[in-house]
Order: structure tokens, then sequence, then C-alpha cells
């Protein structure tokens, strides 16, 4: 099995957390950063400074047949950053795809967001399963993966809703769409990651909240 991982988003919430656990993993990690964000990095990961949204500035750097993980994206969603969605978000999933497919990445890991409709997201939604397209347009083996909220150090606050979340969820109305944007926690969403970056698809993987909190 190829040991070699590429990632964006390396610096961020998730990404450093998980970088992490590829090296424990014997895993060679290489982050695509921007200037400025050399220590950032955990020790040990090797990185290139490159523009995320421009293909040439990097694609000639990815390990062919490696792991491509795509985790860059708005720090801190809101309904109100719904242009740095399309520019950010978006814009580098579809740059990333181009990336990949030229490289001969192996597989690419995406982490969307669940795809059941709201309101209050839906921006942001219709942006990462544009992305989703772009990845399976490239034919590179995918895996996306679909969480709503992660929960982990500085970012509790949904907590404070669980019972409330748990009422929707035996309210016959609520309860599938309730069930269908339930939390992960960091731990879990970790867990997922890795465990997709170990077991490969044979085409395209996706997945749901469900089979998140599942993965032990």
């Amino acid at each position: 099995m190829n040991k070699e991982v590429f990632i964006t988003g390396g610096t961020g919430y998730i990404g450093k957390r998980f970088i992490n656990l590829l090296l424990k993993d014997g895993y060679s990690v290489k982050a695509l950063i921007r200037k400025g964000s050399e220590n950032k990095l955990p020790e040990g990961c090797s990185y290139i400074v490159a523009n995320p949204f421009n293909e040439n500035t990097f694609a000639k750097d990815i390990p062919a047949g490696c792991t491509f993980i795509q985790l860059l994206g708005t720090s801190h969603p809101g309904p109100k950053k719904k242009d740095l969605f399309k520019t950010i978000d978006l814009l580098s999933a579809q740059v990333s795809a181009k990336a990949a497919k030229l490289a001969g990445a192996g597989h690419f890991v995406y982490v969307s967001v669940a795809q059941t409709p709201t309101n209050v997201m839906k921006d942001f939604q219709q942006c990462r399963a544009e992305g989703e397209i772009a990845i399976k347009e490239t034919g590179v083996k995918a895996t996306f993966i679909r969480p709503w909220y992660v929960v982990g150090p500085g970012h509790y606050w949904p907590l404070f809703f669980l019972p409330v979340f748990k009422i929707l969820e035996l309210i016959p109305a609520t309860s599938k769409k309730a069930k269908a944007l339930r939390l992960v926690s960091l731990h879990q969403m970790l867990k997922a990651l890795l465990y997709v970056v170990q077991n490969p698809p044979d085409n395209l993987r996706i997945m749901e909240i469900d089979q998140i909190r599942k993965i032990k």
C-alpha cells in the first residue's frame, strides 16, 4: 500500500491533529501551505509553499499514487460567508481535483458536508456538493466524508443543544432530518479519516454521519 499522503489545510483545526496520526502510523506526509505557515505544521511533516488556487504551482510536487487529502476551507463557516465558500472551499476543491489528476494520485479524500437540506447553511452545502462533482469527474478513486458539525476543543457550544436534538429525533416529523445532522466528535472524525486512508475504495465511497460515528 502506498504510504505517501499529500494534504491541503494541514495547518487547520483537523489538519494538524490528523497529520500527527498519519506520522505515527508510518505515513510520509507532505503539506501544501502558504508562506509563513511553516511553523504551524507538526514536526516530521514536509511541505511545499504554493498557491492552492492554481494547480500548476503544486501538481508536480504531488507523489504519484499517493492519497490526496482535501481539508482546505473557510474557517468557522457560517451563513454570512457565502462568497468565501465559492472562492475558497469550492475553488480549492476544483483546483485540487485537477492537480491530483495531473499527478496520478491514487485516492482523493474530500471532507465534504452532510447533504440533508438546510436553510441556514444551504450555500455551504451547495459548494461542497459541487466540489464532490469536480472530484468525481476526474475519475480518481475518491472518498467523500460528510459530517455536519465536528465537536471538539474550542467547538463545544453545540453540546448545549443536545437535549433539543434528542427530542427532535423522537418526533416523527423531524426525526429523519435530526438524525441525518447528528454531531460528530473530533475523535470520531480523525478515526474516520485514518480509516479511509488505510482502506482506499475500489472506486467511490461516501461516508455519512452514521458511518463516521461507528468507526472504532
